[in-house]
């Protein structure tokens, strides 16, 4: 007859320990794989958050300053009438800034300002101080068959336009009609339960100025303008010669005055992780334009984008 025999106390203990440190290798690859693919998320959401701000921003400045078949420069003396101006009407820098041209000073269809107060152009009161607002004024790209009363329009031929509201197209000959648009983007902060979140906002004309978050972790705007200051005929005329910051901005350069033009914008977006991450310090630093370097000590991951944008229908004096 066969003697049975178990295992002995110290084979038992060396099956343990073995198995402890399989199971301590394998939690460890675990946590490192979490650890990984969350990075990995939070910087593709920063990725996709800062190039969606990038090309909204830029989709608008593309076409700033577009007014459908008109070949001039958009001001009162051209338009055959201008409406009243609308509910909670934004009103930038200058003497002739607000939503329609009026008969004072060169219309604004571009501005910006670094943000000192958060209530700003009358119709802003929680906008991010150190981050920019930027303005356009355009007339969306689509032409339209009929109009109605939610938003405000431009009809325009090759010499004349009329910027109204309603159903009742006004008549213009040999005219087409198209959305006329005034929007606005800036940062805002928002608690979202124990947490600050900053939001890109976008301003939109309908029949009032109206605002809405359109992406979360945009901690930062920064804007600097390309000017062309060469007259026409010279060599350098239609160049870039320098970027300016807003707020470097001279009251001649936003008004395009004596051979100076926006011919180009320079975008910085600064993207911020919706949550911090206790396990990670952010001691980076970062560089927007001619600011000084923006330095954090937090435990937010972000990204920098930054795109230069062209800006055509400032590029020519007519169509």
């Amino acid at each position: 007859m066969n003697n049975q025999r178990g295992y002995t106390l110290i084979e038992i203990f060396i099956s343990l320990a073995i198995g402890l440190a399989l199971f301590a290798g394998i939690l460890s690859v675990f946590v490192g794989m979490k650890t990984t693919t969350h990075e990995t998320a939070t910087y593709g959401e920063l990725q996709e958050n800062g190039r969606f701000a990038l090309s909204v921003i830029s989709e608008d400045l593309l076409r700033q300053d577009f007014w459908g078949d008109y070949t001039g420069t958009l001001d009162r003396s051209m338009l055959s009438a201008v409406p009243a101006a609308p509910v909670n009407e934004c009103t930038g820098g200058g003497l002739n800034n607000g939503t329609f041209p009026n008969a004072i000073g060169h219309f604004r269809t571009l501005w910006g300002q670094t943000v000192l107060n958060k209530s700003i152009m009358g119709c802003i009161d929680d906008a991010k101080v150190g981050s920019d607002v930027i303005q356009f004024k355009r007339a969306v790209s689509d032409p339209l068959t009929a109009s109605s009363s939610n938003n405000y329009y431009i009809i325009s031929n090759l010499s004349k336009a009329e910027i109204f509201t309603g159903a009742a197209i006004p008549n213009v000959d040999n005219s087409q009609l198209w959305e006329y648009q005034h929007r606005i983007y800036y940062v805002r902060e928002e608690a979202q339960g124990n947490n600050t979140v900053p939001v890109l906002m976008q301003g939109r004309l309908t029949t009032r100025m109206t605002f809405d978050p359109i992406i979360d972790g945009i901690e930062m705007i920064y804007f600097m303008y390309g000017i062309d200051t060469d007259p026409p005929g010279s060599a350098g005329y239609g160049i870039v010669d320098t970027f300016i910051s807003a707020n470097n901005m001279t009251l001649t350069q936003w008004d395009h005055g004596n051979d100076n033009r926006i011919l180009a914008v320079r975008i910085y977006v600064l993207a911020r992780s919706i949550l911090p991450d206790n396990k990670y310090t952010n001691s980076n630093t970062y560089n927007l334009g001619d600011l000084p370097p923006v330095t954090f000590n937090d435990h937010y991951r972000r990204l920098l984008f930054n795109s230069t944008v062209t800006l055509y229908n400032a590029g020519v004096d007519s169509w």
